[in-house]
């Protein structure tokens, strides 16, 4: 597929881009999540809000899958702990328990 190069009109000013001496002119350095590619480059920060946002997306499905592993190690300790509450307790519980 071809590579699309990005336009240098600034619907902001309404004239072409004036590059580094526009404030939003914004450096981001890291690596693109689609292509694992590095990428170190300026760009206006309203043209990098797509990918930004994007990137985000990502990061939030990750954290949401962390968090839910964590609850789930957390129930089992829970549990465990729980049983060993009861079999302190209450130990002759637990023999006739296993009896059956």
């Amino acid at each position: 597929m071809a590579q699309v190069e990005l336009g240098t009109w600034c619907p902001l000013v309404k004239k072409d881009c004036v590059g580094l001496k526009c404030a939003w002119m914004t450096k981001i350095a890291g690596y693109d999540i689609n292509t694992g590619k590095e990428i170190e480059d300026y760009r206006c920060a309203i043209g990098w809000l797509p990918a930004l946002l994007v990137e985000n997306s990502g990061m939030q499905r990750q954290t949401g899958a962390a968090v839910e592993s964590f609850r789930n190690e957390m129930v089992k300790a829970n549990d465990a702990a729980q049983q060993l509450m009861l079999a302190a307790t209450n130990p002759h519980q637990i023999l006739l328990e296993k009896k059956k």
